[in-house]
């Protein structure tokens, strides 16, 4: 197939989301209750999650029903297209095929509407009428804020601090579709007060952020929680961008040696790679997945396997993944969405088991690439988006190299149109790279919670 744009009709919408579980050879360890330290139970979750995104939290179903009243909305930009970079291919002079799946056509401009609509619907249909949530960079926040103006509910976002000042047009989106948007760490809370007394100048963190929209929801009966990533639910609702990829590529004649998509809390990557993990573990595809994360903060690539807690304050379960130590704070780096200490679980097992690989690249090759890629392609990607496309073309010309064929795929999450300030400090040569120090690293995983 020659077409540089391969599409999928509304009718090829998948009607399931796919459920990695079912085919993992070892499930993570279970979340624990980060009082008892014991397994939690539906009954630990239910102040704060409907149960039936409970249920999907602990289903071993390989395939759940995607409601009717999901796949309306998700209509409004699904199926997402998938394109051949053929432009990108000839200036890089390489041999391989490089395709990208494209999410930055949602309405919320990234892949995070794909999990905040089924989330916001769930918490209605059992009554609740407002969320609580945080936001990095701020696709989770306006994809949200989204979600809930769609649904007749409330929504109020706690945004990190570094990002909320660096990104002020995310804010103005989600404050547009009717979100409350606050800086975190916040005075509204009482983590965000002890935070700011710690340190009155912190860039905030998502563990932070996390902390204060967690008690939000935990002192409201009206008022649940909703978490764009590293939870196995919201992994599992963006699986639809993989299962999407795999009937694109079938359509284009072609299947990929390599999936590779940027990793913070691991839902992007997931998405777009955890269909192929199915073809890996079940049919033995011949296929590697490749999650890319920043040098900065390199969850998968440095941290440690081991118990620990989501968020800050230690509200929340101690998930068992690769962590950095929940009291990490990460550099301010341009890729807001990607500056999380941990990572899902169910990733995180995946990479431990050798299925996935993971790397870390610095921020202004990352920045390098999404220049390229912007005048190749025409399109504008987000910071987070272009950790995958630095990637790829690192594969593309290791591929020109070796004298050999070789078929990408990438999730180029989000469009960096609300970026701007971003580019302009790169074009101004005013970015730096942030290897993060090995005592510093040493000293953040020196306080994990102590667990037999």
């Amino acid at each position: 197939m020659s077409e540089v744009k391969i599409l999928l009709t509304e009718k090829e919408i998948p009607e399931k989301w796919y459920n990695v579980m079912a085919d993992m050879p070892n499930l993570p360890k279970p979340p624990l209750h980060p009082g008892t330290k014991q397994p939690i139970g539906p009954d630990d979750l239910s102040a704060i999650f409907p149960m039936e995104l409970i249920k999907q939290e602990v289903s071993q179903e390989r395939w759940i029903e995607i409601p009717d009243e999901v796949r309306e909305i998700y209509r409004l930009w699904r199926p997402s297209p998938m394109y051949r970079a053929r432009r990108l291919e000839k200036a890089l002079d390489t041999p391989a095929k490089i395709y990208f799946k494209y999410e930055g056509i949602s309405p919320a401009g990234s892949h995070k509407l794909n999990t905040a609509v089924p989330q916001a619907y769930y918490n209605k249909q059992e009554g609740i009428m407002r969320l609580s949530t945080e936001t990095g960079a701020g696709q989770w926040g306006i994809a949200l804020s989204q979600a809930c103006n769609f649904l007749g509910m409330e929504c109020r976002v706690f945004m990190v601090r570094v990002s909320y000042d660096q990104k002020p047009y995310r804010r103005t989106m989600m404050e547009l579709f009717g979100g409350s948007v606050l800086p975190s760490p916040s005075t509204d809370t009482e983590y965000g007060r002890k935070a700011l007394a710690a340190d009155p100048n912190t860039p905030g963190s998502l563990g932070i952020a996390i902390s204060e929209a967690v008690e939000i929801a935990a002192q409201r009966e009206d008022t649940n929680y909703a978490l764009g990533s590293v939870l196995n639910h919201v992994i599992m609702h963006q699986t639809i961008i993989g299962l999407e990829a795999k009937e694109q590529m079938a359509k284009a004649g072609d299947y990929p040696d390599v999936v590779i998509g940027c990793c913070g809390g691991g839902s992007n990557f997931s998405g777009i790679a955890f269909p192929f993990v199915h073809d890996k573990l079940t049919n033995n595809a011949k296929v590697r997945l490749l999650a890319v994360e920043p040098s900065a903060c390199p969850t998968l690539t440095r941290g440690k396997f081991a118990y620990d807690y989501g968020d800050t304050a230690g509200l929340t379960p101690l998930l068992h993944m690769y962590t950095l130590g929940a009291e990490f704070m990460p550099p301010g780096i341009h890729s807001g969405g990607l500056r999380y200490h941990g990572d899902s679980p169910l990733l995180c097992q995946l990479v431990h088991d050798g299925i996935i690989e993971a790397s870390a690249i610095d921020q202004t090759s990352v920045f390098e690439a999404a220049k390229l890629f912007a005048r190749s392609e025409g399109i504008v990607p987000a910071p987070e988006s272009s950790h995958a496309i630095q990637s790829a073309i690192a594969e593309a010309l290791a591929a020109r190299e070796a004298g050999e064929s070789r078929t990408i795929l990438f999730s180029l999450s989000g469009h960096g149109l609300l970026d701007m300030p971003s580019y302009e400090a790169y074009l101004n040569g005013k970015l730096n790279d942030y290897p993060l120090p090995e005592d510093i690293l040493a000293n953040s995983l020196q306080n994990l919670p102590d667990v037999k």
